[in-house]
């Protein structure tokens, strides 16, 4: 019988962390003592817990900054041609141990700690999380940043430094609560302020058309100040660049026209030219067409294109000088790739720059726009489009007013020479919605200004570790194919199932530590985690929770299999039925808890249930895969491709496809029909409306009720009793410890295809015209 391992040989293992080599270990030790005494100024005596994370974190930086200085010389030196990602939203979450792993320092940095007498794991728990992002499509951008830098692409991110991220939730009487997410507060040791590259930003004013060409004038102006942030490749020594603007009022900004005693007024308003970069817009799935939003999304494309520019032109390394001046050439050098709509702008911005600064005519300008630009659409909820009124546009930017009109007007021209005398066409197409409030649909324009166009899922889109493997999978995601081999392998099944239970032993200490509660950690931990809306369909698990606590009141002796409900997520401040939904979900948990009879005791089922055809692909679902959880779900988004990868059987698959959906659309849903002949429905819903989860206030949730009862797009009702009938046979697998552990093998390694690095690939390839590399570049001198 071999010996159980001690902590020190379990680090060896997972050698994903690096070697800790004794030179290293001793550098960072001096290293960390130089920047506590020097950087933070402090002693051991005073510093806190805090103090040793900056410190930290300024020693694996300094790691950075030789090769992210290395990478952008051999970027100038190469002159490869360039990709922007241009997002509002960058979900980071924290960059310490994602650094310290692709440096391969994690080792080394936990000896140093320890040597020192700290603990590595709590200092990363000071770390702010860099929230600027709502879900899915934030965290896409995150990871492909990652993967840029990993296939050594020239890429560079670009979006907004909020001072605010998404709020702090807090969950109080059983209500969420918004608390403002100040991550900056203690200062972010990761960025680096960049003011010699501070650009003008211009809204408002009027046009003036010249014979020498059109003048925007009388604008206001407001500067965008760089923030630039590391993004290193996975050991490849690339470190590329992610560049947040952040706004600042110009010094005479209100100053010009103060009457007396009116200066400390001036200055004082300077705050509202810097609130554009105050807060993220808290919306996932929904567009609030509010006049700061639109001066977000002006704000960080003009800056952007700014940059983009000047640099094409100054093309060699440490000069300024201009290189370049015809721009026909720019499609060859830059790639702009824009994340969903809300940086849509870019076009008419970049027709603006090419017409009015640089003299091209319409037809030149235009070839070089479609060539540069590419459009990821990430959703096909109708309330998700952006369509700004003409108004506020004509107020804010009214050259690029002038601009979209004339892109619309050839666009149409282009559609009638098609399709003549299809007038109905021509208003479906139109980039101008007619109608009260003209509006500029903002889809449309990314189609129209783009030469190709892509969703987030093969069902949606318009193009339209085990020693057993070795470590190259980190690499290489679709190397996991090989654990295929194993899945009869009795040692690894047990292995797999090991590592899963510590995870969950992990967690439920998490719980008790954090939140006060106890949970059975051999319980199948049931785990639903996503943005919390209707289409996502939380009130279906709901139902399903209700009806499980009554099969077991019924039946308190029958062998039921436990279960842990997880549900997590965020509603958007301003969506009442999505509260109302929380509200719902802790007012179930305080009924069910709290029943000596039921107390129905890190993911081993991740549900993904929404509606067919209306998740766009979903990001949490393959994490959940990859991390050995088995999916309940429908046949939307990127489960239908899961299925496809792991095998059909392998996944729970239940519910209406997209064809029954559009079939019941056409004939109309009727869910009353549903209630009257389930009895496990009707009686789920009587509980809900009759106060059985409320008793202080019977009619708390009515509104919930009527929605699902009376206008519900998103028919839970229609897939509730194959979704029960599913769990039903999740239940009765998770009995079985083994068969359940091979499916999970089985989805490990058919999640290779949903590496972000095989996505950017394809970008790279398809889409913006470059190579991937999967070479090294040499490190820089002070590191050889």
């Amino acid at each position: 019988m071999s010996k159980p391992l001690s902590d020190h040989d379990k680090k060896k293992q997972i050698s994903v962390r690096g070697l800790a080599g004794v030179e290293n270990v001793a550098d960072l030790k001096i290293n960390f003592n130089r920047h506590l005494h020097f950087t933070l100024v402090k002693d051991r005596n005073v510093a806190t817990k805090r103090d040793y994370y900056f410190a930290l974190a300024h020693t694996v930086r300094d790691h950075l900054v030789g090769r992210w200085i290395r990478t952008q010389q051999s970027y100038y030196e190469k002159d490869p041609k360039r990709v922007y990602y241009l997002s509002l939203e960058f979900y980071m979450g924290r960059t310490l141990q994602n650094t310290m792993v692709n440096l391969a320092l994690e080792n080394a940095c936990d000896e140093a700690t320890y040597q020192l007498g700290l603990d590595m794991e709590e200092l990363q728990e000071m770390e702010e999380d860099a929230g600027l992002g709502n879900g899915g499509l934030g965290r896409l951008a995150a990871c492909f940043l990652d993967s840029m830098a990993s296939l050594g692409l020239a890429g560079y991110g670009y979006g907004i430094r909020y001072e605010f991220g998404i709020f702090n939730q807090k969950i109080a009487n059983g209500w969420q609560i918004e608390e403002a997410d100040d991550w900056l507060r203690y200062g972010n040791p990761w960025e680096k302020a960049r003011p010699e590259y501070m650009r003008p930003v211009h809204f408002y004013g009027r046009t003036e058309h010249h014979p020498d060409g059109v003048k925007w004038v009388d604008t206001q102006v407001v500067l965008a100040l760089p923030y630039d942030t590391p993004v290193p490749g996975y050991r490849n020594n690339v470190v590329n660049t992610m560049r947040l603007w952040s706004a600042k009022a110009p010094c005479e900004f209100n100053l010009k026209d103060f009457n007396i005693g009116g200066y400390i007024q001036a200055v004082l308003d300077r705050n509202l030219a810097e609130n554009i970069s105050r807060v993220l817009y808290p919306n996932d799935n929904f567009f609030e067409g509010k006049e700061l939003r639109l001066k977000q999304e002006y704000f960080v494309v003009a800056a952007t294109l700014q940059d983009i520019i000047r640099r094409f032109k100054a093309s060699k390394f440490g000069s300024r000088d201009i290189v370049r001046t015809d721009f026909s050439t720019l499609p060859e050098k830059v790639a702009i790739q824009l994340n969903d709509t809300h940086p849509a702008l870019a076009i008419p911005e970049l027709m603006r720059v090419l017409l009015d600064d640089e003299k091209l005519s319409w037809e030149k300008a235009w070839d070089i726009c479609v060539k540069t630009c590419a459009y990821t659409n990430h959703t096909v909820l109708p309330e998700a489009l952006e369509r700004w009124p003409i108004d506020l546009f004509q107020t804010l930017l009214p050259r690029h007013l002038e601009i979209i009109y004339e892109i619309n007007r050839r666009h149409l021209e282009r559609v009638s020479s098609l399709y003549p005398g299809d007038v109905d066409r021509l208003r479906r197409m139109s980039l101008i919605e007619e109608g009260p409030q003209k509006r500029v649909n903002m889809a449309h324009m990314c189609i129209v200004g783009s030469h190709a166009v892509n969703g987030v899922a093969r069902i949606h889109s318009d193009i339209l570790k085990a020693t057993k493997i070795g470590e190259d999978f980190i690499r290489d995601l679709d190397q996991l194919q090989k654990l295929r081999e194993f899945v009869n392998d009795e040692a690894f099944i047990r292995d797999i199932a090991k590592v899963k239970q510590e995870n969950k032993l992990k967690f439920a200490v998490h719980l008790e530590e954090h939140y006060k509660v106890k949970i059975n950690p051999n319980s199948m931990f049931d785990i639903q985690v996503k943005r919390i809306h209707e289409y996502k369909r939380q009130l279906l698990n709901c139902l399903h929770i209700i009806t499980f606590y009554n099969r077991i009141k019924k039946e308190p002796n029958k062998q039921w299999t436990p279960r842990t409900v997880m549900i997590g997520g965020k509603a958007a401040p301003g969506y009442h039925t999505a509260k109302m939904i929380i509200r719902l979900i802790t007012a179930i948990g305080e009924v069910v808890n709290n029943d000596p009879v039921v107390a129905i005791p890190a993911a081993d089922l991740s549900e993904q249930i929404s509606t067919a055809g209306t998740e766009a692909s979903g990001t949490g679902n393959m994490k959940f895969m990859l991390n050995g959880a088995l999916t309940i779900g429908t046949m939307d988004g990127a489960n239908v491709e899961m299925a496809e990868e792991a095998g059909d059987n392998n996944l729970f698959i239940f519910g209406m496809r997209v064809e029954d959906v559009d079939a019941m659309d056409a004939k109309g849903y009727n869910a009353s029909e549903y209630y009257n002949r389930l009895p496990e429905l009707k009686q789920a819903m009587d509980q809900i409306a009759g106060g059985f989860f409320s008793p202080k206030q019977p009619d708390l949730f009515k509104d919930i009720v009527n929605m699902l009862m009376y206008h519900d797009r998103f028919k839970v009702f229609a897939d509730y009793e194959a979704y029960i009938k599913c769990q039903e046979k999740v239940s009765a697998l998770y009995k079985k410890p083994k068969d359940w552990t091979k499916k999970v093998i089985l989805n490990i390694a058919g999640s290779g295809k949903f590496s972000s690095d095989r996505t950017i690939s394809q970008y790279a390839r398809e889409i913006w015209g470059v190579e991937p590399t999967l070479e090294k570049l040499s490190a820089p001198d002070d590191l050889k």
